[in-house]
């Protein structure tokens, strides 16, 4: 899945402009159906409630308005019983943070119980306490609107681009693997090596896409009800990083071999490396799966063949069970049976 800069751009922007139409909602409700004069912290509570990450913007939400509701109680009460000033202000505010903390030690409810509460002592207008309350909340009920009605995220995109990412730096580590077998190059074997360690951060990324999509679909309601789909594309994502090691241990090991069965082995690195290029370009097709798991059983197949041609304690041998065990791995990503896979010879297709 390849990114043009003007997509990169639009999905860059997109969440900034929900944000912005979500600040004009949040002030038009509070100004001509609540009727406040100066709601400005309705649209501060919609922008921040959409300020996270995909997957976590609802509960955002829901810690800002805890977090401006101590802010304000304790910004009144302070004002209330002591008046305005610098004592005031600094005893209002370590007593909002000390309370948030209890309540919730998010950062967000923390930062926007001290907002709240420096926003009522400098104003000292303590009887419009209860409007800062109501804006509060209609500028948090905007942004779970936004983020769990109108625009919720779709966790299988979420899921499916995180893959995409990995996939393709790891065909990019294997197409290196395989050009610096083809040519005995250690130089090229070591930069295929730190390409393929490198993974790691994708693999991280992938993580984190896994935790927001199980949010989204618990939280989501336009999710709810295909959990399914997500759940078994979360168990494919699961295998990622266990192909992400096999890939770098069939460098470690294909690297090592010398002599005339480099060139037939850097074909079979190649073979693979393009299949995983395939599917990174549309990790949500089926047929793009189909093929890459064939691809799979057919190595599985070759290994088969010219496998017993092979010493047991030479380095080919060592690269040989290393493509299975990469080919094992793509094909259970792809869909098959684990169990399958790693006990027949040569596994099944998974339509099979």
């Amino acid at each position: 899945m390849v990114w043009t800069r003007s997509q990169r751009w639009i999905r860059a922007v997109w969440p900034l402009a929900q944000q912005s139409a979500a600040a004009v909602v949040a002030w038009l409700i509070a100004v001509r159906v609540a009727g406040h004069a100066d709601p400005f912290f309705a649209p501060i509570a919609a922008v921040v409630g959409l300020n996270a990450t995909l997957g976590q913007r609802g509960s955002n939400a829901v810690r800002l308005v805890s977090g401006v509701v101590i802010g304000v109680l304790v910004g009144e009460v302070a004002v209330w019983l002591a008046g305005g000033g610098v004592r005031t202000l600094a005893v209002a505010t370590f007593t909002a943070i000390l309370l948030a903390r209890v309540v919730d030690g998010a950062r967000i409810v923390l930062a926007q119980a001290a907002v709240s509460v420096i926003l009522v002592v400098v104003l000292v207008h303590p009887e419009r306490g209860g409007d800062r309350m109501v804006d509060a909340v209609i500028g948090a009920a905007v942004a779970l609107a936004f983020s769990q009605v109108l625009f919720t995220p779709e966790p299988l995109r979420l899921l499916r681009r995180a893959e995409a990412a990995v996939l393709s730096s790891l065909a990019d580590g294997l197409r290196m693997t395989g050009d610096a077998v083809e040519h005995g190059d250690q130089q090229r074997a070591m930069a295929a090596t730190v390409k393929l360690r490198s993974v790691r951060d994708d693999l991280t990324a992938l993580g984190t896409a896994r935790s927001a999509s199980d949010r989204i679909t618990r939280h989501g309601l336009a999710w709810r009800r295909r959990a399914a789909l997500v759940v078994a594309e979360r168990a494919g994502a699961d295998h990622l990083d266990l192909l992400a090691g096999s890939c770098l241990m069939l460098t470690r090991t294909a690297t090592a071999v010398d002599g005339p069965e480099r060139a037939r082995l850097a074909a079979v690195i190649r073979h693979l490396a393009g299949a995983m290029d395939e599917v990174a370009e549309n990790p949500g097709g089926q047929d793009t799966r189909q093929n890459m798991a064939e691809d799979g059983v057919e190595l599985a197949m070759w290994l088969v063949e010219h496998g017993a041609r092979v010493s047991a304690q030479s380095a080919l041998a060592a690269a040989q069970g290393s493509v299975r065990m990469v080919a094992a791995d793509v094909m259970v990503f792809a869909g098959a049976d684990p169990g399958l896979v790693f006990t027949d010879p040569i596994p099944a297709r998974p339509d099979e």
